[in-house]
Parts: C-alpha cells; structure tokens; sequence
C-alpha cells in the first residue's frame, strides 16, 4: 500500500469508528430517556447495523425489523417448553438455523441478545416485547439516519480520478507491449505492470460500488463500477497475451506491423469515438496476413500463427469496449468519457 492509500484507509476507519461511537451514544440516549429496559443494547443494536453503505443499512434494517418477530415467536414457543437456559438454547439453535436459510446471518448476534433478554426477564407480555421492539428501532433508526451522511460527492471525484489513472496506466502497459514485441530491452518487466493495474482496478470496482450503494434517489449509477469491470476484463486479456508473446522466435514483418497498431490502440486508451477504426483498422490487417506468402521456416510459422492470435485477443479487447458504450445511456455517456 502506499502512503496516499494508507492515510485514506485511516481516514475511512476513523470516520467509521466515529459513526458507530455516537450512533450508539445516541442510541442509548434515546432508550434511557423513553425509560427502556435494557438501553444499553440499542447503542449494540446500533454498532451493529451501522454498515458502509446506504444500501446495506436500509436491507440490513428491513431483514431485523422481520427477524425480530421471528424471535420472539421462537423463544416464546421454547420458553413455554420448560424455564431455564437450556430453553434458550433451543431457541438460539432454530434462530441460527432460520437465519442462515434465508441468508440473514448478519442478524443472529441481534437476536440472540433480544433473547438472553425474553429469558433473563422471564417475561413475555405485550409491554415487553414493546419495549426490545423500541430498542431495536431506536438502534436501526440511528443507523440509517447516520448511513446518509456520506460524502458522495468526494467518492464520485476519486472514481473519476481511478478512471483518469487506469487509462493512463494502460497506454504505458500497451506501449510497453509494442516494445516487447519489437524485442527492445525493458528496464523491468511488463507484466508486473499488468498484474499489479489488475489488483488496484479490483479496489476501484468495491469503491464504485460503495458509491453505487450510497446513492439515494432515482436509478443507482451501476455504470461506474461497470467502467472498471470492463476494464478489468480488458486487462485480463493483455494479461493473456504474455504466455502467446513469449513464443514468438523470429520479429516478422507481421509482428512490426502488430507493434504498430499497438502504439496506434494506445493513443486511443481513452478516446470512444475511434473505436470503429481500430475495429476496421484490425481486421483489414487480419485480412493482409491471409493474403502474404507463405512462411518459409517453422519459426516464421509458428511466429505468425501467434501473432494472428495475438490480433484476435485484441479484436475481443475492442469489443469488450464496443458493448461496454453501447449499454450506456446518454447522460452515462458523458459522466463516463466527457471528463475533466
């Protein structure tokens, strides 16, 4: 990690650690002054439903709201098996076994403090159960109030910022790839560049989709976690290209030729208006090598026969683009290639 991605991984835990302390603060607060039984577990419900994302909050409340009832049924029906903790027991083993059918395992710890309450008191009467209900919405409702504080605005900026580097780091992986196909030295090796380009856009993907997810209003933008899945998928491609690049034994004329649209590609990293020329501009190579002579040697055979696979990788790298553009909606368009 770097300095930069360090002190913005800090500054991201201290924000979080922030939200949680006075959410639960607050939570508890709120308990205490409506004269709850058990304040101090909505301050844990709280901690506990406060999550990174708008999103993730709201479904998280909405699955505890449903399994809260599922809870009380449960421990009701196993309190009245016999008294003691052994009923509890019983309780939490169906609880645990409900949860993780319906996939809501991030609400057991939740419930089974609900619980521990139900068989502490002993007491299952309607104002009871009113007064976990509270707790729980007092926890949950600070949560959500707290997951729309997020500075989106800042995301969106960095997004465009990741969208500004990928692409630059690209046009050096492809020029370097030229390089490598022309046989020229290199000062380190390229496909270090490619695998590490492939891990930093994995990181940008989760934070598009942080973004994503703390969008409030209208359509979520799914389409920036999408540039930089197409651009994943494209990277996995030149990535491809290492094991075919280290075959070739002989520079042909073909291979210049390759070197040269790869320099060509890369002015054009960032440009959606060429994209039907590079497609043209490929094929129309593709269809002079059927028509040279023949090779002479095994190698110059071997050679060609790579480098024709070589184009059709990077035929499937234009189209990956190609779909890419033509899914998006105008406005997607222009928040996408019309940056500053």
């Amino acid at each position: 990690m770097t300095k930069q991605q360090l002190m913005k991984k800090g500054r991201q835990i201290a924000v979080k650690a922030l939200k949680i302390g006075i959410g639960s603060c607050i939570a508890i607060l709120l308990a205490e002054f409506c004269g709850l039984q058990n304040s101090v577990s909505a301050g844990t419900i709280a901690l506990l439903t406060i999550l990174s994302t708008r999103w993730d909050t709201f479904r998280l409340a909405y699955t505890r709201i449903i399994s809260f009832f599922v809870t009380v049924l449960v421990c009701y029906l196993a309190f009245h098996l016999g008294s003691g903790w052994v009923q509890y027991g019983i309780a939490v083993i169906v609880i645990v076994i409900f949860c993780d059918v319906v996939g809501w395992s991030n609400n057991l710890s939740v419930n089974a403090v609900i619980g521990a309450h139900f068989f502490t008191s002993n007491d299952f009467s309607i104002s009871f159960i009113w007064n976990e209900f509270c707790l729980l919405l007092f926890g949950i409702g600070v949560a959500i109030v707290l997951s729309l504080f997020t500075d989106n605005k800042g995301s969106k900026r960095a997004i465009v910022h990741h969208m500004h580097y990928v692409e630059k780091q690209m046009k050096v992986i492809l020029g370097e790839l030229a390089g490598y196909l022309s046989h020229q030295e290199m000062d380190h090796s390229v496909w270090d560049d490619v695998a590490n380009l492939e891990e930093e856009i994995k990181g940008f993907i989760e934070e598009a989709c942080k973004y994503r997810d703390n969008a409030v209003g209208g359509k979520r933008p799914e389409h920036y976690s999408d540039y930089f899945e197409m651009r994943l998928q494209q990277i996995a491609i030149l990535r491809s290209l290492h094991q075919e690049l280290k075959r070739i034994r002989s520079m042909t004329e073909q291979g210049k030729k390759a070197a040269e649209y790869l320099l060509f590609m890369r002015d054009r990293v960032d440009d959606v208006h060429s994209l039907d020329d590079q497609y043209q501009k490929l094929h129309s190579m593709l269809e002079e090598m059927k028509l040279e002579p023949l090779p002479k040697t095994r190698d110059e055979f071997e050679s060609r026969a790579i480098l024709y696979h070589v184009l059709l990788d990077l035929e499937d790298y234009i189209l990956i683009k190609m779909r890419f553009v033509s899914e998006l909606t105008e406005e997607e368009h222009r928040e996408i290639f019309v940056r500053s």
